[in-house]
């Protein structure tokens, strides 16, 4: 069974006596609330002699559907942005106006996406580091120091992986928001073409009505089969009318 695919429980927590039960989630965004957003980790980069450092940030991870997409920024030193923070503490308005701007007060931005097939073949894991992997490779000119949302990368430079980096950083930060937004854009554009889903609400993520639509119509060509909400549907699974002519043609 694919790593991706396991069932995990959802577990709940008490902070004090007497509180209702939270999820872990919850308690994580309670947490990720309370960091501050410095320049601490670009400022060591920079002492250490680094010109060029990039943020680096993945979305998508735990979506159903679709790609899982990438993001590297290299900020210009000399130019705060102000509002920078981890792109799932703000709302959605916000990071659509942060986006245009971080990319205009940029030295260098780029995007990659990884598809469905491939986080199939490779899991959600793997398939996030190609994803940064390719918006690092994209970025002109060459970044010389990476700091990266908890993990590495294979590119050959000085990397610090930074732990709940997007909130931390705000490199990382101006990463996460341009890839929450380009994510956002694509799944909603697939939002008529499979309207039951309500993609352009849920963005491909596990919401009650996702769930249901998935067992009562089973997943389409983009849902990703090796997570477990997907794979464990009963319904088969949707053929576009396109693949059908291609398969005819083929034939």
């Amino acid at each position: 069974m694919p790593v991706s695919a396991r069932k995990s429980k959802k577990k709940t927590y008490k902070q004090k006596p007497g509180e209702k039960p939270v999820s872990q989630a919850t308690l994580k965004l309670r947490l990720l609330k309370r960091l501050k957003c410095t320049l601490k980790y670009e400022k060591l980069a920079w002492t250490a002699g680094a010109k060029l450092v990039a943020g680096v940030d993945e979305v998508g991870r735990g979506s159903l559907f679709g790609p899982v997409v990438a993001a590297a920024v290299i900020l210009e030193p000399n130019y705060r942005i102000r509002g920078l923070r981890d792109s799932k503490l703000l709302d959605r308005e916000t990071r659509e106006k942060l986006a245009p701007r971080i990319k205009e007060h940029a030295v260098a931005w780029a995007i990659a996406a990884v598809d469905v097939a491939t986080i199939d073949q490779l899991n959600i894991y793997w398939a996030s580091k190609l994803a940064m992997e390719e918006a690092v490779c994209k970025l002109t000119p060459r970044p010389d120091h990476l700091l990266i949302d908890a993990m590495r990368i294979a590119f050959d430079c000085e990397q610090t992986p930074i732990i709940h980096g997007d909130a931390l950083s705000p490199s990382i930060a101006a990463a996460s928001i341009i890839a929450k937004v380009e994510r956002d854009a694509m799944i909603s554009a697939w939002d008529p073409v499979f309207p039951e889903y309500r993609l352009a609400f849920n963005k491909g993520y596990s919401t009650p009505h996702h769930l249901k639509i998935l067992r009562e119509k089973g997943p389409t060509p983009l849902h990703r089969l090796s997570f477990a909400p997907v794979w464990t549907s009963s319904a088969p699974q949707e053929v576009l009318a396109f693949m059908l002519e291609e398969e005819a043609t083929s034939n």
